[in-house]
């Protein structure tokens, strides 16, 4: 074992020569990446990862805070739909009642415009009725006037006052019968 452990370390020297490696140059150079290896691991690599780490967790919650927004606007969408059915509806039954009191309205009127027609001509026909009465009268005085002159030309006599008011009674009953 002596002689293999003799010639493993001559050949390692051996080799280190024909190389051109210097043992001491190697582990400083060793230690030298060690320990620059060892201050960027603590002094930048462990910040980059939290940096990162920080990072990610902003983007998973901006995600949580947009998917909150997007389920908020859904609900604000749906609450303004329905507000928007429940005014269409209002509109709607405003329109419907509009309709309604503007048919009551408009039968008020005709009624009204019937019963002032109907009024017209209840004076117009009381107006006629008179008028015709008071042609009536007139007619028979006229006649009754007619009849005596022309008894007193046909008889050559003249009448008394009582003969003319009993001729003219008699024809105003003939008249009116």
């Amino acid at each position: 074992m002596g002689t293999t452990l003799f010639l493993a370390a001559g050949g390692v020297t051996e080799i280190t020569q024909q190389f051109g490696l210097n043992l001491s140059h190697f582990i400083a150079q060793v230690l030298s990446f060690s320990l620059v290896a060892f201050l960027l691991h603590r002094f930048a690599y462990r910040p980059i990862l939290q940096v990162l780490e920080e990072r990610k967790q902003r983007i998973a919650e901006g995600l949580a805070n947009a998917e909150k927004i997007k389920a908020e606007l859904a609900r604000t969408e749906a609450a303004r739909q329905e507000v928007m059915q429940l005014a269409n509806q209002k509109a709607n039954q405003m329109i419907a009642e509009a309709r309604a009191a503007a048919a009551r309205v408009q039968e008020l009127e005709t009624q009204k415009a019937i019963a002032t027609s109907e009024q017209i001509l209840a004076k117009a026909r009381e107006a006629a009725a008179m008028d015709h009465a008071r042609m009536m009268t007139e007619l028979k005085h006229e006649i009754g006037r007619l009849v005596v002159e022309t008894t007193a030309q046909v008889t050559g006599k003249i009448l008394t006052p009582q003969d003319q008011q009993r001729l003219i009674e008699e024809t105003a009953k003939q008249l009116a019968a």
